[in-house]
This record gives structure tokens, sequence and C-alpha cells, in this order.
């Protein structure tokens, strides 16, 4: 019987899986798609918030601004790309001024650090891209940019090298309550285990409604948004937030730290959980939206348009409860999921620790990584790295400059990538101006050598996304 299952390995799971590997402990991460952050996490703002928005006396504020100190140490320990810039909350109207006095009032009362409100000059001068209209911005330097696919892999793959076991493709069909804790059925088999953890996200409702009576409802709420090319990456220098509605933070605008401008999301409540389709009529809502805080956007620089699923309940904070003993939901985890996932983590093992498992920390912990940037280094750097490794001077994506060497090293890391989209997630292969049409081809053949399987068997993303169908001639003997 293993000590704890982790069902999902989104932020989340990825999350408590780390801060469980800090223990003697039996950990099985198990997750349903073939790669991990593939949900929520995959298709978000990449933001760190700073803490102002959450009503105070919830778990989200709670949580959030115990994340946003997190966050800033696991990142420079696991070398995640993130960047300190900020954030902003625009009054674009007289009115709006009392909206930003109430965000500033409740940023001191969740405890957020650093707030401030600007006059519409002072804004202007950080950010004068900005529309003429402004008339007073909420400022949160704590807030910071990321990419959240590095941090959720960063925190899985140290996981895995404190000795967690990572079972991907295995999808939860049923689990029953036994002696001494759970047998959770999968499609790839059953275990048993004293403990689980459902991180399942979109379908955390279903995984809790195994063991427990119904308590709350997942509903998808859909957001798309516009990546634009690097081109526009200098248009503004912070994260760019209109005044929140009833419905969500609204349309933002930011940079990433790739050096890109990301513009969105909408809000749609959607009945397909695994819908990340886009639309005509909402991305030109989030277009026309976002102009009113930068006017002079260039939308014609588009290099991708994507979507995401958050998941969406009937109740207004995060679920986390110990429903059956050693079971814990850790539910409903919409923004700021990301922000609060590592101290959601630290929530749910204290839970585990203080009622289900005993808690003895490794002498031997590992908590550091590094992986390699080509396009980061320094001409001698470059040159001493492919003197010694020549596969690093072979430049498989021109828009991004990644190497061959970076891509073979992700496929030999504790949790290598089976898909062209894989790649990408690791290394950043086709995440440029051509998204894929020149380095894709390459990229194949890499995995279909590297798994020793014929190109027509590699994926593009999720199972069934087949690039090739079939040869259209042989090779000349």
């Amino acid at each position: 019987m293993t000590d704890i299952a982790i069902i999902g390995c989104g932020i989340v799971g990825a999350a408590t899986a780390y801060e469980l590997s800090r223990y003697n402990l039996d950990i099985v991460v198990i997750e349903k798609e073939n790669d991990i952050a593939m949900g929520a996490t995959k298709a978000n703002s990449a933001i760190i918030h700073a803490g102002y928005d959450p009503s105070p006396g919830t778990l989200m504020a709670k949580l959030d601004v115990k994340g946003v100190l997190l966050a800033k140490e696991l990142c420079s320990k696991l070398d995640v790309p993130h960047r300190h810039c900020g954030a902003f909350v625009l009054a674009l109207s007289e009115e709006e001024t009392t909206v930003v006095q109430y965000l500033y009032k409740q940023a001191l009362e969740n405890g957020v650090t650093g707030v401030e409100v600007l006059s519409r000059e002072e804004v202007l001068r950080l950010e004068p891209n900005i529309s003429d209209n402004v008339v007073a911005a909420l400022h949160a330097p704590t807030a910071m940019i990321i990419d959240p696919w590095e941090y959720t892999l960063a925190l899985a793959e140290t996981a895995v090298r404190n000795g967690a076991h990572l079972k991907l493709n295995c999808a939860v069909t049923g689990i029953d309550i036994i002696d001494g804790g759970y047998r959770v059925l999968t499609t790839q088999g059953s275990l048993e285990t004293r403990a689980i953890i459902n991180a399942a996200g979109l379908y955390a409702d279903d995984i809790h409604n195994m063991v427990a009576e119904p308590l709350f409802t997942i509903t998808p709420a859909k957001g798309e948004y516009w990546l634009l090319d690097k081109s526009e990456g200098t248009r503004v220098n912070s994260v760019l937030f209109q005044c929140p509605t009833k419905v969500g933070k609204g349309v933002l605008v930011t940079p990433t730290v790739h050096g890109n401008l990301l513009v969105g999301p909408g809000n749609i409540l959607a009945d397909d959980r695994d819908d990340v389709s886009t639309t005509a009529d909402e991305l030109e809502f989030v277009k026309k939206t976002a102009v009113r805080s930068v006017p002079d956007i260039d939308f014609s620089t588009v290099i991708r348009s994507f979507s995401g699923n958050r998941a969406h309940t009937e109740i207004d904070d995060f679920i986390i409860n110990e429903v059956k003993p050693g079971f814990i939901d850790l539910a409903g985890i919409k923004s700021p999921g990301l922000t609060a996932a590592p101290a959601i983590a630290k929530m749910a093992v204290e839970m585990l620790g203080e009622n289900v498992l005993k808690l003895t920390e490794k002498k031997h912990f590992i908590d550091t990584r590094k992986r390699t940037r080509f396009n980061k280094l320094t001409p001698d750097e470059k040159s001493a790295l492919i003197e010694e490794d020549p596969s690093y001077g072979h430049v498989i994506c021109r828009c991004e400059t990644v190497t061959e060497g970076e891509i073979l090293e992700a496929l030999n890391s504790p949790i290598p990538p089976h898909t062209i989209d894989g790649v990408k997630r690791r290394v950043g292969a086709g995440m440029g101006r051509c998204q894929s049409g020149f380095c894709g081809p390459r990229i194949l053949e890499l995995l279909a050598k590297h798994y020793n399987c014929d190109p027509t068997e590699v994926l593009q993303d999720r199972v069934g996304t087949y690039v090739l169908t079939s040869r259209t001639k042989e090779d000349e003997k």
C-alpha cells in the first residue's frame, strides 16, 4: 500500500507532490493525460498575483499572499523563468477610482506589501502607452510574470527526483474505501493507498463524488487569448488590469517571460470541460476591451490564439477539505490558483500530517534544478558548450534559438516529453513567430528516433493528435 496518491498533475498536484517529496513517503501521482500541466495550468495569464483581489478572510486571500513569497523562492531555486514586473489596476474613469481605492484597502487588509494608488501622471510616466483616459491606478509591485508550464514541470521533476512516481495516461475510474485507506481504480489497473489528494482540476467534482456525497459542481469558465509577436513585447512594462467586475478580473494586457505580449482572457461559462476552441466573436470582444487600456496594440502581429478553461464552482473560494479520513479535496482552484499553489500544497500536507501520515523529513532532499538555455548564454559559454557537446551547435528552432542539445536534454530528463508540444513546453521550440512551421518536422524526427518508433506514431499533443497518417513513399534502397 502506497502512502499517498495525488490525482492530477497540474500546478496544484505538482506543488503538492513537491512538498510531500520532502518526507519519507511512498508517493504516486496519477495523471489522465499523456503529459503534466495539460488543463488550466497550460492556458492561463501566467501571472503571480499580488493578492489585492480576493475578499479578506477567504482561503484565496490567505494563500495568495503566502503563495507570492513561496513562488519567488521556488522560481529561484528551481530555475523557472519569471520577472518581477508588478501590476496596475487602471481606473479609466472617475467612477472607477472608487474601485481602485476599495482594492487598495483590501490589499492592506490581505497583507499585500508595497501597494499604492498612483495619479494619472505617475501612471503615464511608468506606462506611457496606456490610454490617455486613465485617471488613477493601483500599483502592486509584488506581482510577477512566470512560465506556468516550466513552473509545474520544475516542481514535478523535483518530486520525481526525490522518489515520487508519476503515472501518465492513467485515468481514475473509481475509488473504493478499504481498511486503512482506499483502492484507486484506473485505466492502468488498481492501487491501494493510505491517503488521496484530489487535485483533478476540472474533474475534481467527479473524483470527490467517488467517495462522498456531492458538495460542489465544476463549471468550466473559458477564457480566450491573443498571443502577439515579440515586436509587441515592449508595448507595456507591467501587467495591466482594468477594474474587476462581478464576472472576474477582466481582460488584461501583459508582457510574457518569453518577450511576447499576451492579451485576454474573456470569460464564458461553458458546457464542455475539454473544449478549448476559440471563436472570432470572443476574440473580437477581447480585442475591443483591451484597447480601452492600451489603444495602439498591433493585433496584426498575432502568432497564436488559444483558450483555457478554469474550474468555476458555486462556492466563491478555494475548496480545501478533508471529506473522508485521508481524502483531501483541493478543488475549485481558479485564479489566483497558480499563485497560491505552493501555499495550498503546504496546507494539504499539514492536514495529512495531523491526521493520517507520519511526516519525517529526508536527510538528503534535492531542492535545486538547472537546465540549459542556449539563447541566454554568452558567446564564450556557447562555444564551450558546443565543444563539449556538438549537438548544442545545431539550432532546431530558429525563432527561439533552441538547439538539438536542449531537446535531447529534455528527452533524458526525469519527466521527458513524448509529443511535439511536450518539447515546446519544456524548451520553447515552436513558440516563436512561425509556431513550429520549420522546426516541427525536425522535432518529430528527433522524437521518433529517441523512442525508436515510426514517425506516424508521433503525436502533436494529446492522445489521437497524429501529425502524419501514412507514408507517401519509401526510402530508396
